[in-house]
């Protein structure tokens, strides 16, 4: 007789994963991942971009090595196979570079691997879970989260507007971008504390 786990979603059924709202809460995690430069490294380059889990895994060694503040990259998006260029910030650099100091790593080499070699999504989608955990943040969090926390601030903390968004995302209409990021019932609740 199998047994069905209760909290296992329903074949075909979407997930939705919250983005990372509070700068206190990436600074406890960024704290909490300090003496971890693989980890830290996933982290910061996830909420830097717009990358998703399974692209940020592709990157090699050889990509990132040497460089400076928004210099670019080239993935191939695993989903669309399309070529996409990402501009790496400061704090990307920075957590590269000390990735790459904490072991020796070919140009080849994949950036970020596991105990057993290859880091897959679902093993991201358990150190984001674990993560946030740790720091005792209440919600559903996963892989995408990081993705998701990258547009949150971009339009919420540094007001990038929906058009540039919905190109950095590929998105088809605002909507989708605001539904994307859980932004959309926040902005409409705002509009009513305006006063005329």
């Amino acid at each position: 007789m199998s047994r069905k786990n209760p909290n296992h979603p329903v074949m075909g059924a979407k997930i939705k994963v919250e983005p990372i709202r509070k700068e206190k809460d990436i600074k406890a995690i960024k704290t909490l991942l300090a003496n971890k430069p693989r980890d830290l490294a996933l982290f910061t380059l996830g909420i830097n971009t717009n990358l998703r889990a399974s692209d940020l895994l592709r990157i090699r060694a050889g990509q990132v090595r040497g460089l400076k503040p928004l210099d670019e990259i080239e993935i191939n998006e695993k989903k669309t196979g399309k070529p996409r260029r990402i501009s790496l910030n400061k704090a990307c650099i920075t957590a590269i570079n000390q990735l790459l100091e904490s072991r020796s790593m070919e140009d080849g080499d994949l950036l970020f691997t596991g105990q057993r070699g290859l880091l897959t999504v679902p093993s991201v989608n358990r150190l984001v879970k674990g993560w946030c955990k740790a720091i005792n943040l209440k919600g559903n969090y996963g892989s995408h989260t990081l993705r998701k926390t990258f547009g949150y601030h971009q339009r919420v903390r540094f007001g990038v507007g929906l058009p540039e968004l919905m190109v950095a995302f590929n998105h088809s209409s605002q909507k989708q971008t605001l539904d994307y990021l859980c932004i959309q019932p926040e902005e409409v609740r705002s509009i009513y504390a305006n006063e005329i």
